[in-house]
């Protein structure tokens, strides 16, 4: 999918390495990042700008360490639709080649990223309350209960809402990315199981889901948390992996 592919380096890009990763991050990242924040109060960009580039650098960076763990370098790249850890060829004998990887190993790489991030939510949430503060719990649809509201003992608009933010950004968005619709982790999930349970039509199975979990998505974002972002998103992902069945069909 286009929108999920890297895009060619700039002049402008912010080259950086963690834990010996290249992180490279595209100019339309930051704009993107701004133009999705904007919410009136020009005060509070700068607060979403940090929280997204973290959390996104933390879920990308949990994906490159799985990748370490199976003997295969990677490297990272921020962009203007999210980010994208890219395995590297490994040299074997004259030329290069990628590490054949299982399916199993997929899964954990692919989980490794929100896997992160809920690590990093559980540390914000144990500082919170090690400070004396507390975590209220929101209930998603009525059904699920997760902890995205901090409280903390001193009064400061700024660093509750920074905690706030790194808390829902990294709980419900981690959970979102979990669903299983292509390209997302959760698609790859969903993908890399039916495989194993049936090899010849594994992948065909995993798109009519995407498909399926795609477009119920997009209608529980626009009618139950009126977001017009999240709808077009997951509607254009199970479009995506509509156009793929029909290619399939047809021998593409």
């Amino acid at each position: 999918m286009l929108m999920f592919q890297s895009p060619p380096p700039t002049r402008y890009d912010l080259r950086f390495t963690i834990a010996d990763i290249p992180i490279r991050v595209h100019p339309l990242f930051w704009l993107i990042t701004l133009l999705l924040g904007a919410s009136g109060d020009i005060l509070l960009l700068p607060i979403w700008l940090l929280v997204i580039f973290v959390s996104l650098l933390v879920h990308e960076l949990g994906h490159a360490l799985a990748f370490r763990r199976y003997g295969q370098r990677s490297h990272i790249v921020l962009h203007f639709a999210g980010g994208l850890t890219i395995p590297e060829p490994v040299t074997w004998g004259s030329g290069l080649a990628n590490v054949s990887l299982s399916p199993n190993q997929q899964i954990f790489i692919s989980i490794a990223g929100p896997g992160a991030g809920f690590l990093l939510a559980g540390l914000v949430i144990g500082i919170v309350i090690l400070t004396g503060g507390s975590v209220l719990t929101t209930w998603l649809l009525g059904i699920l209960p997760l902890p995205l509201t901090a409280v903390l003992p001193f009064d400061s608009r700024i660093l509750n809402l920074l905690v706030t933010l790194l808390l829902w950004v990294n709980i419900f968005w981690g959970l979102v990315n979990l669903m299983p619709v292509f390209p997302l982790d959760g698609g790859q999930v969903a993908r890399n199981v039916l495989i194993q349970y049936d090899p010849l039509d594994g992948v065909r199975k995993s798109l009519w889901l995407s498909v399926i979990a795609g477009g119920i998505i997009a209608l529980v974002g626009l009618i139950f948390f009126r977001s017009i972002f999240m709808a077009l998103l997951f509607g254009l992902l199970a479009f995506q992996s509509y156009q793929s069945l029909q290619g399939r069909a047809m021998g593409f």
